[in-house]
């Protein structure tokens, strides 16, 4: 079968490599975000996708817009029995949608977590199970009829790198299920009315506050590497656990110094710190940056 496959990160690049490593399935043309500066020298940087279809002399296109009518004609000329799309970052116009059948694989268990992060407002939400669901995308986000989906558990304490790996290797897996038998699988419309949404991650839904353990140690999981957890005194929390989620406290009063860490209380539950790093400094440990700023038990960390 010949494949038309759309996507842009990590994520996107483990399933084309899936997909070009099946005999039963050729991968015709690529599509995928246009370079990008990257780093403080700003190094015009090519997405993953881009450089696996090159290794691999698969055509690649990367159009600023999906939906100018130059694009589409060159896409329309492509013969195709399906479009794979995987964390692509571009609405496919209806025009495209009706060429053939577009299957995308979005990390979550829709309807729930439409949107941009649902990997991360998994962890944020604290919940124990998520998927990845392939469906056929129509005009909306994340709104068309479900093939099938896959699911994982997710422990108390795993991070959204580990979370991320996981959800990726479902996906490979699931998409060459649906392609190779997408013939037996049954659509199912989604229910409107369970849909939640998730929207792009900024820089500043890293702050956070003593207020809750709990909601504070998902933000950690979520966040982390980026765009991390600081304090409003831009105080990086580098590495944490959950201590405890019962007691009640004065946010930010350090209630232990031990085992080269700090708990800190929350206005509910605690959290234990082990590194931080403070503005324009490097990371250190907790115990070091406390004697430095000369903060010792039931002082306040801010």
């Amino acid at each position: 079968m010949n494949i038309i496959f759309m996507g842009t990160p990590d994520y996107a690049q483990k399933i084309l490599e899936r997909l070009i490593g099946k005999e039963d399935i050729n991968v015709v043309a690529v599509y995928t975000q246009p370079d990008k500066p990257v780093g403080r020298k700003k190094v015009l940087t090519p997405p993953s996708v881009k450089v696996l279809a090159q290794e691999n002399n698969i055509k690649v296109i990367q159009p600023n817009r999906l939906r100018d009518e130059n694009v589409v004609a060159e896409l329309l000329a492509i013969e195709c029995d399906y479009i794979v799309v995987a964390a692509y970052g571009q609405i496919l116009p209806k025009i495209i949608l009706d060429y053939a059948p577009c299957i995308n694989l979005h990390a979550s268990i829709l309807p729930k977590l439409r949107g941009a992060s649902p990997i991360q407002q998994v962890l944020l939400d604290g919940e124990t199970q998520t998927g990845v669901t392939a469906m056929l995308m129509d005009v909306g986000l994340d709104t068309g009829d479900i093939i099938k989906i896959s699911t994982i558990d997710i422990a108390d304490d795993e991070m959204v790198e580990t979370l991320f790996d996981r959800l990726t290797n479902v996906a490979v897996d699931l998409t060459v299920d649906v392609l190779e038998n997408f013939t037996t699988y049954e659509t199912k419309k989604q229910d409107n009315t369970l849909s939640t949404h998730c929207s792009k991650i900024t820089k500043a839904d890293g702050e956070v506050k003593f207020d809750n353990a709990i909601s504070l140690y998902n933000k950690y999981r979520a966040f982390t590497p980026w765009p991390g957890i600081y304090l409003k005194s831009g105080l990086k929390l580098k590495k944490i656990v959950l201590e405890e989620s019962q007691s009640s406290n004065m946010a930010g009063k350090i209630l232990k110094i031990e085992n080269r860490s700090v708990v800190v209380g929350c206005k509910i539950g605690s959290i234990r710190i082990f590194n931080v790093q403070a503005p324009s400094k490097k990371e250190v440990d907790i115990l070091s940056y406390c004697n430095g700023k000369r903060l010792s038990l039931a002082d306040i960390i801010s």
